[in-house]
């Protein structure tokens, strides 16, 4: 029987491996270069691997097991066509990192006092480990009774444009889909999480020397900044809803009446029916200096993942299995979205955080907790094998 514990340092030498190939969104080279490590990894444990190749971002890497009854892609099937039906199971993953070439040099791959850190070793390359790990077990003890499916992404953190209808598509085709985010510091995984977006809203007013036509001008910060005051107002923490006007631009110089001023707002939404809410608000907003005019562009990128009776059943379910395996499982949430928030809507079993815990993302004090490597594997390879039981 494959024994986590003892495969650990294993673990912990493939983190390293990925850690060290840096791969930032935006670089579809380094990222391509990781695309080709996990398909090797997948294919050697006998998975049929399928590269969605991409013109701007990473290639995304489809890797499908068939099960322990050698089950085959039917002839003449497309790339990326379902076998699973309802009993196969989708794990999620993504590549890419916040982390430009070169953090690495700073933020090197380490341990310390029973943590890993480096670039992305939480976000989410443990998770990767995690799942590969998983599926390595559930191969070498004959579990792979049912079709399971792995996606590695490229663009997460860019909001998955690339990548989202495909995610959708494996899903629906699924009968449980496992994201393999980091799990919460304390070992919980994520049940909910709120949707995302962001509004650009643009002011233009008119320019004038700030000393001698100073009436003349139309400063469009000064008009920015009532429109500031009203969208803050948009806020509901009852609801679970924030808006957050994280970054003004504006003028040219302090002599200068601005002419033109801009800003970005972050949107996270709870409730269904939040972001229509707060779209239509946005839209309504009007100048309340004459001579100006505003623009507003953008809304909701990914859809809230409320604690559904859905996932709240399959936390249940996964938690009787963790128990199983010693594994005192616990249920938490975040503010933050992942790709799970693009499955939430279609109703499928899902849960989220199924990679080793960790904090301090986006950070240089990211980092797993190392002895959760095995413990998530040893979780996720017990999904894979009962599940269906």
């Amino acid at each position: 029987m494959f024994n986590f514990e003892d495969n650990t340092p294993r673990m912990v030498a493939q983190l390293k491996q990925l850690v060290e190939i840096e791969t930032p969104s935006h670089d579809k080279t380094a990222l391509d270069r990781i695309g080709a490590f996990v398909a090797s990894e997948c294919q050697q444990l006998g998975a049929t691997v399928t590269v969605h190749s991409q013109n701007q971002v990473g290639d995304l890497i489809e890797a499908r097991f068939f099960g322990s009854s050698k089950e085959t892609a039917p002839a003449g099937s497309a790339p990326g066509g379902s076998t699973a039906g309802k009993d196969g199971i989708l794990l999620l993953a993504h590549m890419d990192t916040v982390f430009p070439i070169g953090t690495l040099a700073k933020m090197p791959f380490h341990e310390k006092d029973g943590k890993i850190f480096g670039p992305g070793a939480a976000d989410m390359k443990g998770g990767i480990v995690v799942g590969l790990t998983a599926l390595t077990a559930a191969s070498e003890n004959g579990n792979l009774d049912h079709p399971v499916t792995i996606l590695f992404t490229s663009d997460e953190e860019i909001g998955s444009g690339a990548s989202k209808e495909l995610i959708k598509r494996l899903a629906v085709e699924a009968g449980l889909v496992l994201v393999l985010e980091p799990g919460m510091p304390d070992g919980s995984v994520k049940t909910w999480r709120k949707g995302v977006g962001e509004f650009i809203l643009r002011v233009r007013g008119r320019a004038a020397h700030a000393g001698m036509d100073h009436e003349k001008g139309r400063n469009a910060i000064e008009e920015i900044a009532h429109q500031v005051l009203s969208i803050q107002k948009m806020t509901d923490y009852k609801k679970g809803t924030t808006l957050n006007v994280g970054v003004i631009r504006g003028g040219i110089a302090s002599n200068v009446v601005p002419e033109e001023a801009s800003a970005e707002v972050d949107l996270r939404v709870m409730e269904p029916g939040e972001a229509e809410r707060v779209s239509a608000a946005m839209q309504a907003l009007r100048p309340r200096l004459d001579g100006t005019s505003l623009e507003v562009t953008g809304g909701l990128d990914r859809p809230p993942m409320p604690y559904s009776d859905t996932i709240k059943a399959t936390f249940e379910k996964v938690k009787v299995i963790a128990a199983k395996e010693g594994i005192d499982l616990k249920a938490s949430g975040t503010g933050g979205a992942s790709d799970a928030n693009f499955v939430a809507p279609l109703g499928i079993p899902l849960l989220d955080g199924l990679g080793p815990a960790g904090g301090e993302y986006h950070s240089d004090r990211e980092y797993i907790i190392k002895n959760s490597l095995s413990e998530r594997a040893k979780l996720v390879a017990a999904i894979i094998r009962d599940w269906q039981g």
